[in-house]
């Protein structure tokens, strides 16, 4: 089936509260211009290069998401035009996402990465440091960020159960931080699921899922 074809497929499936990012990582521009033309303005990429090489070639009108692990010496390059940054999984990087932000006269939107997966390999904050940090002086002095929500990605399984109870972890950890009186933080979104799984986060609660190769076919990372 088309790209086209994949993503109406998807969309017609999915609540109208719920964003649908697409995961473009590795493919090319002109896969990104299908689902473009079909209508798709939000593109999810994880390597900031790639991200800022789409960006030059690609209309002005799309949302760019940063969906991947954010090395902070790379922040600069992105920080002219992206959207909303998913993986802000520590202090230091929301400071440095602040201070180039501010370069530009911009406020950037984050989500604060939970780690809710029992695997090592995957990035994030307990929710007890998200809480923390949101709490913090130093947090309250940063203009130049604005906090919408939290991302969290689940184990690597076909353990239903599991990822199920890793999702409503997040859904938890998420009420809990709407409560908090903050600063520079509103608290809305909620980006879980993927392709394999993104109706599952839709049933515990997510309201933006992460969907690239049920749109875009199976990568080829050679």
């Amino acid at each position: 089936m088309s790209i086209s074809t994949n993503l109406n497929n998807i969309k017609s499936t999915l609540p109208k509260h719920v964003t649908l990012v697409a995961v473009s990582k590795t493919k090319p521009v002109s896969d990104l211009m299908e689902a473009y033309n079909a209508g798709q303005r939000i593109f999810g990429e994880n390597k900031i290069q790639e991200m800022a090489e789409k960006h030059e070639l690609m209309p002005k009108d799309i949302e760019w998401h940063m969906i991947g692990h954010v090395q902070r010496n790379k922040v600069k390059y992105m920080t002219a035009f992206v959207r909303l940054i998913h993986g802000v999984d520590n202090y230091k990087l929301l400071d440095e996402i602040n201070k180039q932000a501010k370069k530009h006269d911009r406020i950037i939107d984050c989500l604060l990465q939970i780690k809710i997966a029992s695997e090592d390999s995957k990035f994030g904050m307990s929710a007890k440091e998200a809480s923390e940090i949101i709490q913090s002086k130093e947090f309250s002095e940063l203009k130049n960020v604005n906090i919408t929500g939290v991302m969290g990605m689940a184990t690597f399984t076909n353990d239903k159960k599991q990822v199920e109870q890793e999702f409503k972890l997040l859904k938890s950890t998420f009420n809990n931080l709407k409560t908090i009186q903050a600063k520079n933080c509103n608290i809305e979104t909620i980006s879980m699921g993927m392709s394999g799984d993104y109706q599952l986060a839709i049933n515990c609660g997510s309201t933006m899922v992460r969907v690239g190769s049920s749109i875009f076919g199976s990568r080829n990372y050679n």
